[in-house]
């Protein structure tokens, strides 16, 4: 019974990496939206959420790895169930360290991203800004316009 909780285990463990390669892939489509002059935003949105259920899914493994882990702790923790699963918990070992490895790389790429975010946001902000002044000085100039009032020249001559 154990080593079917050890089984379970790695199992799962390779099910998490295949959620992380998942979310490398949605985070390079991520950085390529926001790399366009023009972002989607709605593309955005869409992989954002799409990361989101990825992230539920890692949530849920690791919920269940701890599960199972906490039944068979004691025996892992003892010299017999070392030797016995010795096997499996190297594996488990290589996949917790790939799976670490993954988690930094993911991390640092959204933290690029988070960096392109906000760069794009402050750049749609100076847009909306220059904008609005383009459009208020024209306003200013309209009005302006509107309260000078023209003044026919006084040494017309009209008797032509």
């Amino acid at each position: 019974m154990d080593g079917n909780y050890i089984n379970i285990m790695i199992e799962s463990l390779q099910n998490k990496i295949a959620v992380l390669d998942e979310i490398i892939i949605k985070n390079d489509d991520q950085t390529k939206i926001l790399n366009q002059d023009d972002v989607d935003w709605d593309s955005f949105d869409r992989n954002a959420d799409e990361k989101l259920e990825l992230i539920e899914r890692m949530d849920k493994l690791d919920e269940g790895f701890e599960r199972l882990f906490e039944k068979i702790k004691e025996l892992l923790g003892t010299e017999e169930g070392k030797r016995a699963y010795a096997r499996q918990i190297r594996t488990m070992q290589s996949q917790i360290s790939i799976i670490t490895e993954k988690s930094v790389s993911i991390q640092a790429v959204e933290a690029r991203n988070k960096q392109l975010v906000e760069q794009k946001f402050s750049q749609s902000h100076k847009r909306l800004g220059q904008s609005r002044n383009t459009s208020r000085v024209a306003m200013d100039y309209y009005k302006n316009m509107q309260q000078t009032h023209v003044v026919t020249p006084a040494f017309l001559d009209s008797k032509k």
